[in-house]
């Protein structure tokens, strides 16, 4: 698994042909507060059931997002043990996007 900061991320999305999918894994209250803009949500809690129904492509590129970069990393690893291939967790989450790259995201 990769690992990106905020800054990286940013960068790596203006720089990226083919955008990556951002997943973000927190719970719908947390992503109708803020989220990054693109990104799709799956909470935590139903990883399990997309991998089954084969939601994700376990060869995509995958950023998953979580508030703290937590909950974020132990989902990569799941999906790693699943045969996913290219995951990268974002670090500090969306508190360490909103403080890094959009000050203008809400946070909580």
């Amino acid at each position: 698994m990769q690992r990106f900061s905020p800054s990286q991320l940013a960068a790596y999305l203006q720089q990226s042909d083919k955008a990556p999918l951002l997943l973000d894994v927190r719970e719908p209250w947390e992503f109708a507060r803020c989220h990054i803009p693109g990104s799709e949500l799956i909470p935590m809690h139903q990883i399990p059931l997309a991998v089954e129904q084969a939601r994700l492509d376990p060869g995509q590129e995958i950023v998953v997002i979580c508030h703290h970069g937590i909950r974020s990393r132990q989902v990569a690893y799941y999906l790693e043990h699943q045969g996913f291939t290219k995951m990268i967790n974002l670090e500090g989450g969306v508190e360490a996007w909103a403080q890094d790259v959009d000050p203008t995201m809400e946070r909580y």
